[in-house]
């Protein structure tokens, strides 16, 4: 941009007795541009932080630091504990009592004078039906795959809102050093115009319009300063103190191509949790079903009596009888058969969905690439060649300074484009590289 955009008019006509002294003005302008563009390069090294932030170690930081995947890391956890305990018999019950205490008559209030006065102590166990036990067990297994699934559906979350923040970091940067180089112009215009004004060579509503160019660019630089604090927080979310680093590499180009995501459709990360979910409902169904069986327990009891009268011990064994399975189990059963049909309903519109998303994205991302590769290619060309224009024109005296600062804002304008462009390709991309659970 140095070249186009010194708006140095040295081309200017002017009376020949001078044109020694300009030409030599002209050449020591030229040197000063030099060693004030090398002070700068110079600088700008210098200033380069020594610490950066790969994009890879920022996506291991950022699960790392995550309370999102650190709290489903614990339901996991939860969830494997508690298919330790799914299918155990429940605990067994120990009663104490005393039967056929008397209250009235000549033995009341005695423990020994009635013979059928017992202090019983008795152990109960209830064991549910096998099928019962089975379906808990597999109930449990289940959830615990449906929060393995659900913490990969975490990360790639993770990654795509990580792939988001970078990537609009990095395109703010390259915004700014847009910006900086185009102030960089103004300024070293601003210091020439003053000498051209006094000399003749240049009016004196050029520095008036220079000055409100640096103005104009002054409140894009303030809109970058904010939108650079707002990056750097949602970095911050993710990376902590490192978010202040510069940032190095990209999440990367596109890793499996659209029509391979359209046959692995099933492991998007939104999709994988179905598979366990409808072998919970199954589980739970299964259960349902196995209420119509019903359960049994049994008892076993020892009853002392006085001495005179001896002890006593007893057994019995208890069944369920689920004969209103019309109104009770009946209900239950065809509840948890309509959630699993839920749920695949439910998948099967998810799936579709998705395809969708999957087409938008590719026509999304083609738009894109072929409207980069156009500016590429000719769009920044046919800018710089209309600024360059209008600056010949400026310095042959055959144009103004209004036509040369348009120009140039012109290119700043594609060059943002281009940048803005390539920002949300690479969301795009990023977006699609985020949808299968590995």
């Amino acid at each position: 941009m140095s070249n186009v955009f010194t708006g140095a008019p040295c081309g200017r006509k002017a009376a020949s007795s001078r044109v020694p002294q300009r030409t030599q003005a002209c050449h020591l302008s030229s040197l000063r541009l030099g060693a004030l563009g090398a002070l700068l390069a110079t600088a700008g090294a210098v200033s380069t932080p020594i610490y950066a932030l790969g994009f890879t170690e920022a996506l291991e930081l950022a699960e790392q630091q995550s309370p999102r995947i650190a709290a489903q890391r614990l339901q996991i956890d939860a969830a494997g504990s508690s298919q330790k305990a799914a299918g155990t018999l429940p605990d067994p019950k120990l009663s104490v009592g005393i039967e056929n205490f008397p209250i009235t008559g000549m033995d009341r209030g005695s423990l020994t004078r009635e013979s059928m006065t017992m202090q019983r102590l008795a152990l109960m166990q209830e064991v549910p039906n096998r099928a019962k036990r089975d379906a808990q067990i597999a109930s449990a297994q289940a959830k615990v795959e449906r929060e393995r699934a659900t913490l990969a559906v975490q990360r790639v979350q993770i990654r795509q809102e990580l792939s988001q923040a970078w990537i609009l970091a990095q395109a703010i940067e390259q915004r700014d050093q847009v910006l900086t180089a185009l102030l960089a112009e103004n300024q070293r215009l601003q210091d020439t115009l003053p000498s051209r004004i006094a000399g003749g060579t240049a009016q004196a509503g050029d520095l008036l319009a220079a000055r409100q160019e640096a103005l104009a660019l002054s409140d894009r630089r303030d809109n970058l300063r904010r939108d650079r604090a707002k990056a750097r927080a949602m970095l911050r979310r993710w990376v902590g103190s490192r978010s202040d680093e510069a940032l190095e590499g990209t999440p990367g180009p596109l890793n499996r191509p659209v029509e391979e995501l359209r046959t692995q459709v099933q492991r998007h990360a939104e999709l994988a949790q179905y598979p366990a979910m409808q072998a919970m409902a199954a589980a739970e169904s299964l259960e349902a079903q196995a209420q119509a069986r019903g359960d049994w327990s049994w008892e076993v009891a020892y009853s002392r009596r006085a001495r005179q009268w001896g002890d006593m011990v007893s057994f019995q064994v208890t069944f369920d009888l689920p004969w209103q399975q019309e109104r009770r189990q009946g209900p239950q059963i065809e509840a948890k058969l309509l959630e699993l049909q839920r749920l695949e309903a439910e998948q099967e519109d998810v799936t579709r969905r998705r395809l969708q998303e999957l087409d938008d994205s590719a026509a999304e991302l083609a738009a894109l690439q072929s409207q980069i590769e156009r500016l590429q290619s000719a769009g920044i060309g046919l800018a710089q060649g209309r600024a360059q224009l209008a600056l010949a024109e400026y310095q042959a005296a055959k144009g103004d300074l209004s036509a040369v600062l348009g120009s140039r804002a012109q290119v700043l304008e594609v060059q943002w484009r281009l940048i803005d462009l390539q920002a949300q390709r690479d969301a795009v991309t990023a977006r699609l590289n985020s949808l299968i659970a590995d």
